[in-house]
């Protein structure tokens, strides 16, 4: 019961200044806006041969890939905040309260996914005048998954935070340098297929757990729950949430004040 009474009570800090600023909610919701604004309307008439990507409107492949890209945008600059708080003394103070270590980052991670949720919802509601279909239980599978994945990118950004304490710049060295590339290549703007990628980017997708995340997201949304593609979507969600999650925890456990 403690552990879920701090775990409460580390959610409520960190989720009170983000709704009394909720401008900064918007900000990380920025480029994938831009891409839905800018790039999708390029896709009329476009659907990648061999990609998994259902039938029907561009919008029903192209917009999971988006919520896959706004999973990093929402969360991955969390250790950003954790980071401010170390260097204002803010984090110090924390770790001298009797609140339950791995109770701060579980808490933390959960308000990443509260607001994740609440960004993918409002895209969503947006494209509903388009001729985006929405099948109500692939989405909530599809948002499901998203959360998953979210807390373990969140986790793996706090951990970086951690042990980025005492060279703040690395943290967005490797930030910029992981987070970003392995989103290009799980093709969240276009489905990497063997007959559309090079042999070499082809391959790097297919080592990468993100791309099965997208591939599952696309499968979910088109109401298509029986490929084998969601089971192995989930599996990498799982996994990346489990070792952000444990990594997290070690590095709150081994943090001084």
């Amino acid at each position: 019961m403690k552990v879920l009474n701090d775990t409460r009570t580390a959610f409520a800090r960190e989720l009170g200044p983000e709704l009394r600023q909720p401008a900064g909610l918007l900000f990380t919701m920025l480029l994938p806006f831009l891409f839905l604004a800018l790039f999708a309307p390029l896709l009329s008439g476009v659907s990648p041969a061999g990609g998994g990507t259902g039938s029907g409107s561009p919008w029903q492949w192209f917009v999971p890939g988006m919520l896959v890209l706004l999973a990093p945008s929402a969360t991955a600059g969390a250790g950003a905040s954790l980071l401010n708080e170390m260097s204002s003394g803010a984090f110090e103070r924390m770790l001298v309260t009797p609140l339950n270590r791995a109770a701060m980052l579980v808490g933390r991670a959960l308000k990443e996914v509260v607001i994740l949720l609440a960004q993918a919802l409002l895209i969503l509601v947006l494209l509903l005048p388009t001729d985006f279909r929405l099948r109500p239980l692939g989405a909530l599978a599809g948002l499901a998954l998203l959360s998953v994945f979210g807390v373990g990118i969140g986790a793996l950004s706090f951990t970086l935070a951690l042990h980025s304490r005492k060279q703040q710049t690395l943290f967005y060295g490797v930030q910029q340098m992981i987070f970003f590339p392995l989103l290009l290549l799980s093709g969240v703007l276009l489905p990497l297929t063997h007959a559309s990628a090079p042999t070499w980017l082809y391959v790097l997708s297919r080592i990468n757990p993100a791309t099965y995340v997208v591939e599952a997201e696309r499968a979910l949304f088109d109401g298509r729950f029986a490929e084998t593609g969601v089971l192995y979507g989930v599996l990498a969600a799982t996994a990346i949430a489990v070792l952000g999650v444990f990594a997290g925890i070690r590095g709150m456990r081994n943090a001084s004040a």
